[in-house]
């Protein structure tokens, strides 16, 4: 039967033995231990590549401002129109020296701002005397131009009474009243005619000497095309 010191010396031996051989395990071949793994190493390759990066949120003054609205077209036909003083107009020439107006002689109706009154005179070719062409005319008129221009008239008869015309003013007729559009109209005052329009934002009335309101009314609409824009 084996000793005790021979048991002992062989399971020392069994002991450094398996020491021997967990150490080489441990080895990589050129007897260097192993290197440790980075961590996270065992985590898939497509779950540790960075993600795509999302479209940023637009910032809250961004989202929050409000569209700009697209502009409207400026409408042509029936716009709003102005009264001018000029020079000459419907082949009548602006009255000037003793034959312009000084004063204002037919009660324009109420003026607000922002509205324009034309009072002038206007002649034939070669006129030096007599009665000239009255105009009198206003724009930006803030009630229904047609009750203005029955101001205007009323009171153009009241001058023209007293200016030389006689007789009683007869109901208006409508004439052509040219590329500007808005009605024209005139009647008689004795041997004078009185002519007026009126559109969407103006009125004007003239007081011809010596025409009937047809011949009135066709020189009137040439007038009107150069006395307002």
């Amino acid at each position: 039967m084996p000793s005790t010191g021979s048991r002992t010396a062989r399971a020392l031996l069994a002991a450094g033995a398996l020491a021997a051989a967990l150490t080489l395990t441990a080895c990589d071949p050129d007897g260097e231990p192993d290197a440790l793994p980075p961590a996270g190493s065992g985590t898939p390759a497509a779950a540790s590549a960075p993600a795509a990066s999302a479209p940023a949120a637009p910032t809250t003054a961004a989202a929050s401002r409000p569209a700009t609205p697209k502009a409207s077209p400026t409408a042509k036909a029936g716009g709003k129109h102005t009264v001018v003083s000029a020079k000459t107009a419907g082949g009548l020439t602006l009255a000037t020296g003793d034959g312009a107006i000084t004063d204002v002689p037919v009660d324009p109706g109420e003026m607000r701002d922002g509205m324009n009154l034309v009072v002038e005179n206007y002649q034939r070719a070669g006129q030096t005397g007599g009665r000239r062409i009255l105009f009198v005319g206003v724009d930006n008129v803030p009630e229904d131009t047609s009750k203005r221009r029955e101001h205007l008239w009323r009171g153009l008869i009241e001058y023209a009474e007293g200016n030389g015309s006689t007789g009683q003013p007869t109901t208006a007729n409508p004439y052509a009243a040219g590329a500007l559009g808005g009605s024209l109209e005139c009647l008689s005052l004795g041997a004078d005619a009185i002519c007026g329009w009126a559109d969407s934002s103006t009125a004007g009335v003239a007081l011809v000497p010596a025409a009937t309101p047809a011949v009135a009314a066709k020189l009137f609409a040439a007038m009107r095309a150069d006395l307002e824009q």
